[in-house]
């Protein structure tokens, strides 16, 4: 049972949500990027934009409910970016940032 417990905590077995919405935010230029989040987790976040931003790059991601947080670009391929976040969203502020979401949707 142990084992079982070990794999689902990986980050990768976060379940993630399923949103659309249209966030704001400042890449590491100081430049702003639009990001078409496409889903989430407390962790992190995947993303649609158009960015020439590398692993390792972080954005200033502004979102409802939780405001601005920082994100670290974990992967990036074909106009899809996958960031990790800077802390943990805390569960209350979590199922309000959904609820957020997707009444913007």
């Amino acid at each position: 049972m142990g084992h079982a417990l070990a794999v689902t905590l990986d980050n990768r077995a976060i379940p993630r949500d399923e949103v659309h919405y249209r966030a704001r935010a400042i890449g590491p230029d100081s430049k702003p990027l639009s990001l078409l989040i496409v889903n989430m987790s407390a962790l992190g976040l995947m993303a649609r934009a158009d960015t020439g931003y590398c692993v390792g790059d972080r954005l200033s991601v502004t979102l409802p409910v939780i405001g601005t947080i920082l994100a670290e670009i974990r992967w990036s391929l074909g106009g899809r970016i996958g960031c990790e976040l800077d802390r943990p969203i805390d569960q209350a502020n979590y199922y309000a940032l959904l609820a957020a979401l997707i009444r913007t949707n």
